[in-house]
């Protein structure tokens, strides 16, 4: 993976990027229409190759619950319209499915409570920064209809210029400075002016409890552990999302993630394997997640050392990121675990000190693994209800900011956005437009599911 190196003055580089606007103007970004040919529903369905076919049913179910669910689901579908569309081309570390979902809080390994992405399955490098850019602002809008559309659309607005301002003040920045930035929610209720929203997103952080979990985790262990030996330690089983044994090929996934996990530590750093060397593997159970995500393989396994100490990780199928066709240009991967968590480390403020690799040898499956620790933000349409659309799209739009300047050429960037708000207006115009097909698409598919079989219990 080969990144851009600066060699030109600040000055330069943003003049470059005004320079921009000429091929690709910031109200041109307004434009979005489906093609006569679109069909998302198609997108979905071939997106299901490769998955578990147990589970692609339990995946539909979710992403009919409601629009934004299909939203979720749908990276897919959003990256099939996106493709073709004209772009400055200024490459990024993009994120690829930069829903406001996928945003949560955390603690670093320093103790500091931030918010930043959380999720980096479709992560890939060389692509526009406008591609991460308007699928947050039509997930704010989409989120934000229920209380009405012009409410909706400032909100887009309103995230989309964080975006833009922040960018400004990084592009100010020295690339070192640039990289440990953070958004530190201790420090953001002025900047926000929201401690509602700062507060509720401190106390989603939650505490620990004993089992290394943070509050609303699934995971839970079938025996009390300060009770029982660390070697009878078993994963309690929470059908239908975790569980170890399962019909079809669900049972072969469960033991190919587990034998994943044991090759899994030859992948770290000697500083990172020392520590993981600690601890030993007790129990690996199947974890069914997100939405986009089910039918994929995904397993945690406990661990613990000789006197209790646990330690959850996850492991994760990786499959080719579904914004591949937006890429600028074409550029060789090591793997597709590679490409996650490569892309994790260069957008997230503090990464996951167990990110790793493996690979299958049995099944094929490239996987990637990260501690299951720090809890993601679900219950977006709550926030959104109780402390308002635009403090929230505003940390989240200042955060994706954050996270492009630390690839990306936030010089460049910011002299293209330029200080005034058209580019917001334009997006803005994008992101209202998008929420009302994601809407028409998600009763498309609430229609088709009527006539297929409901997913049987397990």
């Amino acid at each position: 993976m080969t990144h851009t190196q600066h060699s030109s003055r600040r000055e330069e580089r943003r003049a470059a990027g005004k320079r921009l606007r000429e091929q690709v103007s910031r109200e041109s970004h307004a434009e979005w229409r489906p093609t006569p040919q679109r069909d998302p529903l198609a997108v979905l369905q071939a997106g299901d190759a490769g998955r578990l076919a147990e589970l692609v049913p339990l995946r539909r179910e979710r992403m009919r619950v409601d629009p934004f669910a299909f939203l979720r689901g749908a990276a897919a579908v959003m990256a099939a319209d996106l493709e073709g569309v004209p772009v400055p081309g200024i490459p990024v570390q993009a994120c690829g499915d930069c829903h406001i979902g996928n945003f949560g809080v955390y603690r670093s390994p320093e103790g500091q409570t931030l918010f930043d992405i959380n999720d980096f399955d479709e992560t890939l490098w060389n692509v526009d920064f406008t591609v991460d850019v308007k699928r947050l602002a039509a997930s704010i809008a989409l989120a934000a209809l229920p209380r009405g559309a012009d409410k909706a659309r400032r909100a887009a607005r309103a995230g989309v210029r964080a975006y833009r301002e922040h960018m400004r003040e990084l592009a100010a920045l020295s690339p070192l400075a640039i990289w440990h930035s953070r958004i530190d929610l201790d420090h953001e209720v002025g900047r926000l002016g929201d401690g509602d929203l700062c507060r509720r997103l401190l106390s989603e952080a939650g505490t620990e409890h004993a089992d290394g979990l943070s509050r609303g985790d699934v995971p839970t262990l079938a025996v009390v552990p300060h009770e029982t030996d660390p070697a009878d330690w078993r994963i309690a089983d929470k059908a239908p999302t975790i569980f170890h044994q399962g019909p079809g090929g669900l049972t072969e996934a469960v033991r190919d993630a587990a034998a994943a996990l044991l090759a899994y530590p030859h992948s770290l750093s000697a500083d990172r394997w020392t520590l993981l060397s600690r601890y030993a593997q007790r129990d690996v159970s199947f974890k069914v997640v997100g939405i986009g995500s089910v039918g994929l393989v995904c397993a945690v396994g406990i661990y613990a050392d000789a006197d209790g100490a646990p330690l959850f990780l996850q492991i994760k199928e990786a499959r080719p990121s579904v914004i591949g066709q937006l890429a600028l240009k074409p550029f060789s991967i090591a793997s597709e675990g590679q490409r996650v968590i490569d892309g994790q480390r260069i957008m997230q403020a503090a990464s996951d000190l167990f990110l790793g690799t493996a690979f299958s040898d049995a099944s094929g499956r490239c996987y990637y693994v990260r501690q299951l620790k720090n809890r993601k933000l679900s219950a977006v349409s709550e926030i959104l209800a109780e402390s308002g659309a635009k403090p929230y799209a505003k940390l989240c739009g200042t955060t994706l900011a954050r996270a492009h300047a630390r690839s990306g050429d936030a010089a460049m960037i910011a002299g293209y956005l330029g200080k005034g708000s058209a580019f917001d207006e334009a997006v803005a115009d994008f992101a209202m437009a998008y929420a009302r097909q994601s809407i028409a698409d998600h009763a498309l598919l609430v229609t088709d599911f009527l006539t297929t079989p409901e997913p049987q219990a397990r």
